[in-house]
């Protein structure tokens, strides 16, 4: 059974029927959020950065939100490769012991160890990330507004709420409890238009790298937020994902001198926009903004063949309990599979074939 499929926005088929596809093509590579399913595209990771780019030298924006960031922070760093492969490992492997008593794990013990884990990830190697010689990188980050400028055991919840009826009325109106904010490397132009949603650019440096890729990743309820990032604006920062979960981004409209290409690695067809967009199928179709883009993703009946017939998830983290051993072993056998992908990518590379390209 084929394992990838390959979807084509217009201008990026035109592009493609012109040109075919080359590494000094792509100008954009957006990660989203998603927690362990984006584990999946490990093999995709190591291929397209360990191999395929490095046959090219433009710059390229990398754009991240959630495991996201984690994943395109990783990119940036000396032998990626090697680096996809501990992201992969050190991620299967987390595990938050549920403390005697406790009917569940808090939100600051799980925002305590991540912290911890990033240290380790990243410690004395921030520099190689901002300051990359072609790649750069922007995280995503959702800054609270209103009842969510601050966390709070009562306000919290109910700023979700209003945000969450808000957003439903329309996406613009999140905007009034949740501000889009962007930390971007190197004094990096944004690679998308913004006008579509409130949004903020805000510089990452040494200084703010581990508040902002942490706040990219907190969960709203499952992690605590990262409050009063350095510069940035005062508030609680949380993922990145909220507002933008799979970068549904204006990617046409950005004024950028990357290749004409945004090259999407992501594990499913649909490009949903915001995380409280999930239910909201009428959001789930493709737009204009997505006119550039080549996006790879599973092919839906391969990801049946997988250990419990899915992508790794959330869920799994309850389906197993403290039998960590159990969940390492379907996330392992996930992720071993997943090479399939990357192969199938590499060989239509070499020969592609119009044919196997499917409208976004």
């Amino acid at each position: 059974m084929r394992a990838l499929h390959i979807y084509a926005g217009p201008q990026a088929l035109a592009h493609l029927q012109a040109h075919g596809l080359k590494p000094e093509h792509v100008g954009v590579i957006p990660a989203a959020a998603g927690g362990p399913k984006g584990l999946i595209l490990g093999p995709l990771d190591r291929f397209i950065f360990g191999d395929w780019l490095t046959r090219s030298r433009q710059k390229v924006a990398l754009v991240g939100a959630s495991i996201g960031a984690w994943r395109m922070a990783t990119a940036c760093l000396d032998h990626p490769v090697a680096a996809f492969e501990r992201l992969e490992r050190d991620y299967i492997h987390q595990h938050y012991e549920l403390p005697e008593g406790q009917r569940r794990v808090s939100a600051q013990q799980v925002s305590d160890q991540f912290s911890q884990n990033l240290s380790l990830f990243y410690g004395g190697r921030i520099a190689e990330v901002l300051h990359h010689p072609r790649y750069q990188l922007h995280i995503m980050t959702s800054r609270g507004q209103r009842l969510l400028h601050r966390e709070h055991p009562w306000w919290t919840p109910v700023g979700y709420a209003a945000a969450f009826i808000s957003n439903a009325v329309h996406r613009r109106a999140l905007g009034a409890w949740l501000e889009r904010v962007v930390f971007s490397a190197d004094g990096a132009a944004l690679p998308f238009g913004a006008g579509d949603y409130q949004t903020l650019q805000c510089a990452l440096t040494e200084g703010n790298f581990m508040a902002a890729l942490q706040a990219s990743c907190s969960i709203p309820f499952v992690l605590k937020a990262v409050h009063d990032i350095a510069g940035a604006p005062a508030g609680a920062y949380w993922d990145g994902g909220i507002t933008d979960y799979h970068l549904h981004l204006n990617y046409p409209e950005a004024a950028t001198p990357h290749g004409p290409i945004v090259m999407y690695p992501h594990f499913q067809k649909a490009v949903v926009p915001g995380w409280l967009d999930k239910s909201l199928k009428h959001r789930h179709g493709a737009t204009d903004k997505l006119s550039t883009m080549v996006l790879l993703a599973p092919n839906p009946a391969w990801l049946k063949t997988l250990p419990n017939g899915k992508l790794p998830d959330r869920t799994d983290f309850a389906r197993y309990g403290n039998d960590l051993a159990s969940r390492v072993t379907a996330w392992t056998g996930a992720t071993g599979a997943a090479q399939q992908l990357a192969d199938e990518f590499a060989a239509w590379l070499e020969r592609p074939d119009l044919g196997q390209v499917l409208p976004i």
